[in-house]
């Protein structure tokens, strides 16, 4: 794509009222942006367009444009795919509302790889950032993209565990790619980008605004071949990625939890509306397994076998079971006095097998068996 093909792709992608839906019209009458700007008000008149987009259509937004090329011109890894890029996801391409382009930090190759999508909670429990960590590990080793919002909580587990088994992951953004949200993950986002892909539909500059992450979340769903949620309280925007997910035709997976624990309360509400329960990566490889190719699935054979759950030997850890315990209550199960107890828990804390949740009650973190 020469200089003047990829502003004309810009300057569509930044006409203010001309979304997907609109775009793509045009495109389907003109064939390629610059085309359609040659055309002039005459022939988008004849089209029947409002006066409000051709209006955007005659104002490019020259600053932006001309931020948008000198981000592209930083680095060879920095590339817009527009819709007739032959490295435009086809799983995305398919959808209605597909965006007219895509910004993309890292490796494009892996769009066409098969992606399972894992999101959740940003105030995930240490035990949903643990289950996430683990499934994004194995399902990573058997050989599925991760791809993931970047978001603190599930989302940044994800991307962790991917990375730390050497997978693939895809981190689709609801900024411009300039910047990084949440600020604080932006060493991994800076990992990401050399081990992954970093993806936008939105340009340079672009800020994490509320209307933003319901599109990343359309994104994150179309890209992958099915969801996996965490964990999600009741109103999360996980939710919102599994309902997209299920209306574009996704499988939607669920990982279940204490019925005392409010962020497994949305994965119990999906898993009863026809999500599929998970307990182990092999629930979500039996259902995505048809779906890839051949050598994917010979992949997906030689892998190991799940681990066998242990179970657990010390007494506080047995006591305290699922829930989330105060140091009274604990007491009253475990006997002895209260010094010891202390000791006990802060020993296990120190070992990462307990955390103490905001109100001062205790739970167990346990390793996910996957």
């Amino acid at each position: 794509m020469n200089d003047a093909a990829t502003a004309a792709w810009l300057r569509l992608v930044r006409c203010a009222g001309v979304g997907p839906v609109l775009g793509q019209r045009l495109l389907a009458h003109f064939g390629d942006p610059q085309t359609l700007f040659d055309a002039g008000p005459g022939a988008w008149r004849k089209l029947g367009l409002a006066e409000a987009p051709m209006a955007a259509l005659q104002q490019p937004d020259e600053a932006g444009i001309a931020a948008d090329l000198a981000w592209l011109d930083g680095s060879p890894r920095r590339q817009l795919l527009p819709l007739d890029d032959p490295r435009y996801p086809a799983r995305l391409k398919s959808l209605p509302h597909a965006p007219l382009a895509l910004f993309a930090l890292g490796d494009p190759d892996l769009l066409p790889l098969p992606q399972l999508a894992i999101v959740g909670s940003r105030a995930a429990s240490p035990q949903g950032r643990a289950n996430a960590t683990a499934f994004a590990e194995a399902l990573a080793q058997r050989g599925l993209t991760i791809t993931s919002g970047l978001a603190a909580g599930i989302d940044g587990a994800a991307h962790e565990g991917a990375l730390s088994a050497g997978g693939l992951t895809i981190a689709v953004c609801a900024t411009g790619l300039d910047q990084v949200y949440p600020a604080r993950h932006r060493a991994l986002a800076h990992r990401i980008a050399e081990q992954g892909l970093l993806l936008s539909e939105f340009p340079v500059g672009v800020k994490p605004l509320p209307e933003h992450f319901p599109r990343r979340n359309r994104l994150i769903s179309g890209l992958s071949l099915g969801v996996l949620v965490v964990e999600a309280a009741h109103g999360s925007g996980s939710l919102i990625t599994a309902r997209l997910a299920a209306e574009q035709g996704r499988e939607v997976f669920a990982i279940p939890g204490s019925i005392h624990n409010p962020q497994a309360r949305g994965c119990h509400q999906l898993i009863r509306q026809g999500a599929k329960l998970v307990e182990s990566v092999d629930d979500i490889l039996e259902e995505l397994g048809p779906q890839v190719g051949p050598a994917w699935r010979q992949a997906l054979g030689e892998a190991p076998p799940s681990d066998t759950p242990e179970a657990d030997t010390d007494p506080l850890l047995r006591a305290l079971g699922d829930e989330a315990l105060d140091v009274d209550s604990l007491l009253v199960r475990v006997g002895g006095d209260l010094g010891q107890l202390a000791s006990a828990l802060l020993a296990l804390e120190l070992s990462g097998q307990v955390v103490q949740t905001g109100d001062g009650r205790y739970s167990a973190v346990r390793k996910p068996v996957v």
